[in-house]
């Protein structure tokens, strides 16, 4: 009788052990707070990022979960879903668990740029999101793919709105280009329709204005003045002539000073040689320079030259004896400061 009780107690004594044993371990696992490890920083805390491509120890190393991934993964069966995280300081193995499990990962800010070709945006895409800069560049040169969402390998900068967006880091490029449709749709409210319905011109034709006029000048204040100028030579069917088109056309934005040489360059982006608008924009154009088109300043100038004080601004004419003289200005300056 004595000894079946002695066991009893000591049977009792092992299971809450046991279960003190199991307690601490829970809490091990579970409340623990993660520790400071490599990674990121960025304002407070850290950033974990979570690409396809990692492995289960590449995950193990990043989270800083340590041993406590091993039971994760292979006890729980816990997989990860990609992202970018954030872990402050504090933070409990079963948030960061819960935030890996569920996705719940913290948006970036990403910013379009004005860039002049596909390539330089896929470039910036590739450096700020999880997308590989190969299938974003695919995708904004494939025709097949850009007919899906009414453009063409042309038209496809017009898409573009430079702004800043927040998004998620692990966007596919089919989500991506969705939010941008999206962004489109909101910035062409049913006002700035009607005005490019005035003017004659479709959204992408409005887009492609707008980015030579950017390429003209960085001057805000001055673009109204530059798109009334090219507005009026199209409404007369005069060529535009506008130098950005022919470096464009050339594939070399470097190009300081446009030469005779350079005119003759055989391409649809060349407006020496043809007249109206280019097939698309030659950069995504920025917002100033789509309002600039949509609200020019009214006048009845049809040549324009850079200042000869070199302050990116321009002196215009009406006729070309004032335009010519207002070239020999700017070319004595080119010449004497040896740029050819």
């Amino acid at each position: 009788m004595e000894q079946t009780r002695k066991r009893t107690i000591w049977i009792v004594l092992a299971a809450l052990i046991v279960l003190a044993v199991g307690t601490v371990f829970a809490l091990l696992l579970l409340t623990g707070e993660v520790p400071e490890v490599a990674g990121q920083e960025s304002g407070e805390g850290r950033l974990i990022y979570i690409d396809r491509d990692d492995t289960a120890d590449s995950v193990k190393a990043k989270s800083g979960i340590g041993w406590r991934w091993d039971i994760y993964s292979k006890v729980i069966g816990f997989r990860p879903r990609t992202g970018r995280y954030r872990v402050v300081p504090g933070t409990k193995y079963l948030e960061l668990y819960r935030c890996l499990r569920s996705g719940n990962q913290e948006p970036i800010k990403l910013v379009i740029p004005t860039s002049r070709t596909m390539d330089r945006l896929a470039a910036v895409l590739s450096q700020n999101l999880m997308v590989d800069s190969a299938e974003i560049a695919s995708a904004l040169t494939d025709s097949m793919y850009l007919d899906t969402h009414g453009y063409t390998t042309a038209t496809i900068p017009a898409l573009f709105i430079p702004n800043t967006y927040e998004v998620y880091w692990d966007i596919s490029v089919d989500k991506f280009m969705e939010r941008m449709e999206r962004e489109h749709n909101r910035f062409w409210t049913a006002e700035r329709k009607a005005k490019a319905k005035a003017l004659g011109m479709t959204r992408e034709q409005v887009a492609t204005l707008a980015s030579i006029v950017d390429e003209e000048t960085a001057n805000n204040a001055e673009k109204p003045m530059i798109a009334g100028l090219y507005l009026n030579r199209l409404e007369r069917g005069i060529p535009l002539q506008a130098d950005p088109t022919v470096k464009f056309a050339l594939g070399d934005f470097t190009l300081r000073r446009i030469l005779n040489v350079h005119l003759g360059a055989e391409s649809p982006y060349n407006t020496y040689r043809n007249v109206g608008l280019p097939p698309g924009p030659i950069r995504i154009a920025s917002i100033a320079g789509l309002e600039a088109v949509l609200n020019p300043v009214r006048h009845n100038y049809l040549y324009m030259c850079a200042k000869e004080d070199f302050s990116g601004t321009h002196n215009f004419a009406s006729t070309l004896p004032e335009h010519y003289s207002n070239a020999r200005r700017y070319q004595k300056a080119l010449n004497k400061r040896g740029i050819r």
